[in-house]
């Protein structure tokens, strides 16, 4: 079985990011639901069920399932029903070879998925996806240039000195 690209995947709905978030800790973490509730200090698992069953949950529960699951669809979802864009706040780095060599692949593979959607052969749903995660490396790249004349300070680097 092929392995999920977790970086190109993009919930649709709510309930459909909750369900992404805990894929992705069963993946990644290795957490079952039993575990999440553990982490997230709730005494059922139950109620996660009852959430994914009518795909609701409270504000305030949010951050921690997505910390316990180790993924933020949630916040995706809910910025992006907003018409907003997000991004992961860059690390300061300088770009190497391979990263730009990524962001070329995936704007390319979003003007092949908008020339197919205008032809009429694609949904809207993935031409989104891709157009957005294309954004959002390009917006990357974008803050590394803005933050290049003031580079961070890498107070928790280790290093031989």
């Amino acid at each position: 079985m092929r392995r999920r690209n977790w970086k190109r995947v993009n919930p649709t709905s709510l309930r459909h990011a909750m369900e992404l978030c805990l894929e992705h800790g069963r993946e990644k973490k290795n957490l079952s639901v039993d575990r999440v509730a553990d982490l997230m200090g709730m005494a059922s698992k139950y109620t996660i069920y009852k959430w994914l069953e009518n795909g609701r949950m409270p504000a305030v529960m949010i951050r921690p399932f997505e910390h316990a699951c180790g993924a933020t669809f949630i916040t995706q979802y809910i910025g992006a029903s907003a018409q907003k864009l997000l991004i992961d706040i860059p690390a300061g780095q300088p770009a190497s070879q391979d990263d730009l060599l990524t962001l070329q692949s995936t704007l390319n593979d979003a003007v092949t998925l908008l020339a197919q959607f205008y032809k009429g052969n694609l949904e809207s749903e993935e031409v989104m996806a891709g157009l957005t995660t294309a954004m959002g490396q390009l917006a990357g790249h974008r803050c590394n240039v803005e933050k290049a004349p003031a580079p961070e300070l890498g107070l928790f680097v280790g290093g031989d000195e």
